[in-house]
């Protein structure tokens, strides 16, 4: 009987094997020094045909790996991809688990840890070629060496006057909300013409479309939105009470969005993405009336 069950186990196991997507990754080093090149191999097996959707070519990795070669090879049963990379920052990174839709399936790589180091040290020690030799400088000479020092300073000098002549008597005021939203809205627009939805080239639509209400948010509501975490702008809006809360609702819910498409944890179709810009769009809309509320709540 125990045979007979270890039998059954194996040929389960090896039909399940044999009919299921099987997804592998290698990575050659996990110490680097700073710039050396690494590579990462990831390869899925028994595809059937099925296509393969995952990040877009040099944007699978995160920020900090710059690749430098991101080479695909598909054929009807099999999906390699190779990536080489470097990382020019000493520390320790991490590659999380990379997604990649087969079918209605979704398969992930294990996560990576990597030691990037500097290989100078600094009891390294840096001699001269020859002795150095005392030479004798004419005011000429002085005026040769440092004579662009100085035209850097009289032209700082200058702008910085002509900035304070323009803030003073020349500039229009263009902080009224009105114009702020009337510009947002434009590059929105801007945004729509490049046809990142219908391309289905989520990834650069998502960072164009947040950078923009980075920027708007920032202008409009003196929020610094444009230097914040999205975890920290949403703390900060909910307690600042600028914003109404329907608003910050579709701005909670499309950054978050868009931090998960950056790191290929999601993969939003083209209804979403639609539905997000749309959001924004009336967002950015209906802001001036968070502002006129804000300004009749300070004059009680």
């Amino acid at each position: 009987m125990k045979l007979k069950k270890i039998f059954f186990l194996l040929s389960f196991f090896i039909c399940v094997n044999a009919f299921s997507q099987l997804l592998s990754s290698n990575l050659e080093k996990k110490t680097l020094a700073l710039g050396e090149v690494d590579h990462l191999v990831i390869k899925i097996d028994n595809l059937k045909s099925n296509a393969v959707i995952t990040a877009p070519k040099n944007e699978l990795l995160p920020f900090h790996f710059e690749e430098i070669k991101d080479s695909i090879g598909i054929t009807a049963n099999t999906y390699e991809r190779r990536i080489e990379f470097a990382v020019y920052e000493e520390g320790t990174f991490k590659i999380p688990e990379l997604e990649f839709k087969v079918g209605q399936k979704i398969l992930k790589t294990i996560p990576y840890e990597i030691e990037v180091i500097n290989t100078a040290k600094k009891e390294d020690q840096i001699n001269d070629i020859m002795n150095n030799k005392e030479v004798d400088l004419e005011v000429t000479d002085y005026w040769q060496l440092y004579k662009w020092y100085l035209l850097a300073v009289i032209t700082f000098v200058c702008l910085v006057i002509a900035v304070v002549m323009i803030v003073k008597y020349g500039r229009k005021s263009k902080d009224s909300p009105v114009v702020a939203t009337n510009q947002t809205l434009k590059e929105l627009d801007n945004l729509k013409k490049k046809k990142y939805i219908e391309e289905g080239n989520y990834r650069l639509f998502y960072v164009e479309l947040i950078d923009i209400s980075r920027k708007f948010i920032t202008k409009q509501y003196r929020i610094p939105a444009d230097v914040l975490l999205t975890d920290d702008l949403i703390v900060l809006m909910k307690e600042n009470n600028t914003i109404s809360q329907d608003n910050e609702k579709i701005v909670e819910d499309v950054f978050l969005r868009g931090d998960l498409v950056k790191f290929a944890k999601t993969f939003p179709d083209k209804d979403v993405m639609e539905k997000d810009f749309a959001e924004i769009r009336g967002f950015v809309q209906r802001s001036s009336k968070d502002i006129e509320f804000e300004n009749l709540r300070k004059d009680v």
